[in-house]
Order: C-alpha cells, then sequence, then structure tokens
C-alpha cells in the first residue's frame, strides 16, 4: 500500500506533467522528421524524449523510490543519469546512419534524435522554458537552414557510377573531358574490373562551384558508346 500512499500519488503528479510535456515535445520533433521521409518519425522521438524526461525526473524524488520505504542514503546523482541516457542513445542514432557508396545519410536524424534525448532531460529537470527554446531550435535547424544552406555558396558534390564492356571502356582523359564539358571537376577515382575481366566500373566524385542541372550530363551519359549501367546520386550527409 505504500505505493498507493497520499504522498506517493502526490509525488507521481508532477511527474506526470513532466512526461506529458516531453510528449508533446517529442512528437512536435517527430513529425518535422516524418513529414521530411525520414524513418525515424513521431514515436521513435516522442519515446526518446519521454525515456529521457522519466529517468531524469525520478531523481528529484530519492526519498520517494520503493514506496518510500528505501532505507539507507537516499541522495541521488541526476548527472550520472544523463551520462547514461546520451551514451545510450548514441546506439540508437548509430542505427539511422547509413553509407551508399560515397554517400553518407542520416547524420541529421542522429544527431536531432540525441538533441532530442537532451530535451527530455532538460524538461525531466523542470526548466521548461529551456526545453521549448531547445526544441524549436532544433525544428528551425532542421527545416529552415535547409533553405538558406541552399541560397549560400556552397560546392556541389555528386557520386556517378559508370559500367562498360572492358574491351570498350574509354579512358580515363575521355571521361575527365566529358565531366570538364559539364562543368564538374572530378575529385576522386575509383577502378574495378569485375566479372573476370568482363566489366569495368568506374567510380568518380564529382564537385561543382554550385548547382547545375544534371539532366545534361546525364543525357551525354545515355549516349557514350558501350555503356552498360550508370548511377548518379548525390554524394553528402
Amino acid at each position: 500500500m505504500s505505493y498507493w500512499s497520499m504522498a506517493e500519488l502526490a509525488t507521481n503528479g508532477p511527474i506526470m506533467l513532466h512526461l506529458l510535456g516531453a510528449l508533446a515535445v517529442g512528437c512536435m520533433i517527430g513529425y518535422e522528421r516524418s513529414y521530411h521521409g525520414r524513418a525515424a518519425g513521431i514515436r521513435t522521438y516522442a519515446l526518446v524524449c519521454v525515456a529521457s524526461t522519466a529517468l531524469t525526473v525520478v531523481n528529484a524524488y530519492p526519498e520517494m523510490w520503493f514506496g518510500g520505504m528505501a532505507h539507507g542514503p537516499t541522495a541521488s546523482d541526476p548527472s550520472r543519469v544523463m551520462q547514461g541516457i546520451l551514451t545510450g542513445i548514441g546506439f540508437l542514432g548509430a542505427g539511422v546512419i547509413m553509407r551508399d557508396g560515397f554517400s553518407i545519410r542520416g547524420l541529421s536524424t542522429a544527431a536531432s534524435i540525441w538533441m532530442t534525448a537532451a530535451i527530455g532531460i532538460v524538461i525531466g529537470l523542470g526548466f521548461y522554458g529551456a526545453a521549448i527554446s531547445v526544441a524549436l531550435i532544433t525544428i528551425i535547424l532542421m527545416s529552415g537552414v535547409r533553405s538558406i544552406e541552399s541560397a549560400l555558396p556552397h560546392l556541389e558534390m555528386l557520386h556517378l557510377s559508370l559500367t562498360f564492356p572492358a574491351d570498350r571502356t574509354p579512358s580515363v582523359e575521355v571521361i575527365r573531358r566529358i565531366m570538364d564539358d559539364h562543368g564538374y571537376d572530378v575529385s576522386d577515382w575509383s577502378f574495378h574490373l569485375a566479372e573476370q575481366g568482363k566489366r569495368f566500373e568506374y567510380e568518380l566524385v564529382l564537385r561543382a562551384a554550385g548547382p547545375l542541372d544534371p539532366s545534361l550530363l546525364v543525357a551525354t551519359l545515355s549516349g557514350i558508346d558501350g555503356i552498360q549501367e550508370y548511377r548518379l546520386s548525390p554524394s553528402r550527409g
């Protein structure tokens, strides 16, 4: 009955309010990711934020642990819980990072999951104003800064894969000339001879000083004599 005493129920009240606040913030950030088609959506972010809040806020009431029947010292150290949360959340963040050739995707999602855990900790400590501010900053960074990044001068990076029959493979000079004609600089090369010497593959990292229309390059690639396959994709995190 100690777990259902008036003192214990009174303690659970503010804890539940903290959890509701964490749920609202987690859903808000998760919706932004879900709207942009990311694998980690509302449920993932809500769970991370609520779990971080729960583990933090219970440290504020050590005298009520185990129904108030704990024996011995009841002093707690929330900083140790915070360290454990932020260390453990790294495994979840690593699960959304994927490498596809020269491209690495999921870094922003992993960083936002880590940030959501931090927001949950701040809510658990009772700093609601700071938590809301950090949540708004996070959403602005993930949504609004993308258009600013596109408007600022930057290098455009692409990953290009070309496949030819080994006896009809154009030279490196020919490939480089095609890239130069379309405004791309080849910053890295990779070569692969496959199928017992029957197929040859080029892997290129292309760099351009500003956005270019890749459809023009695609039209030229389609007309290269002997080409079997090609793949052009963004090379970014």
